[in-house]
């Protein structure tokens, strides 16, 4: 309390600027928020990482139901990509738009009428071992994520 009372004292006196120790408070508490607010930050880029995968796949799950209409019900074979990227996927007469980073497998299983999309982004896997994936199967008309 004291101390605050000399620099209190001192200002009054017309001395200007700050102290060195005012100044090294300052720098800790920046540095206390900052080392709060990276990790808070890093997770919410993963997040909307994810979600853009969801996204992804969703779509591409629309589009496949409309081909899969306009075809009497059946799913073609052909329709099957390994990795669709960004911008655009084409997939029978539609195309599906992938966000950047990401990257979509459609399996189709003609025999059983089902298909499985498999969708990850490569933010997520950069050691390449694509283990954050979201995958919808069409059999089961469910939404999964893998980390």
């Amino acid at each position: 309390m004291k101390s605050v009372q000399n620099a209190l004292n001192r200002r009054k006196k017309g001395e200007k600027g700050f102290t060195l120790v005012e100044l090294l408070v300052v720098v800790i508490i920046i540095g206390i928020l900052a080392a709060v607010a990276v990790p808070i930050y890093l997770n919410q880029r993963k997040s909307a990482w994810r979600s853009s995968v969801e996204s992804d796949v969703k779509n591409a799950s629309l589009a496949l139901e409309t081909l899969s209409t306009e075809n009497n019900g059946a799913l073609d074979s052909t329709w099957a990509k390994t990795d669709c990227t960004n911008p655009n996927c084409t997939v029978g007469s539609e195309t599906i738009t992938v966000s950047k980073g990401n990257h979509l497998a459609i399996t189709i299983d003609a025999t059983n009428n089902t298909y499985t999309i498999t969708g990850y982004n490569e933010n997520l896997n950069s050691d390449g071992s694509g283990t954050a994936k979201t995958t919808y199967s069409s059999a089961t008309g469910s939404l999964s994520s893998h980390n």
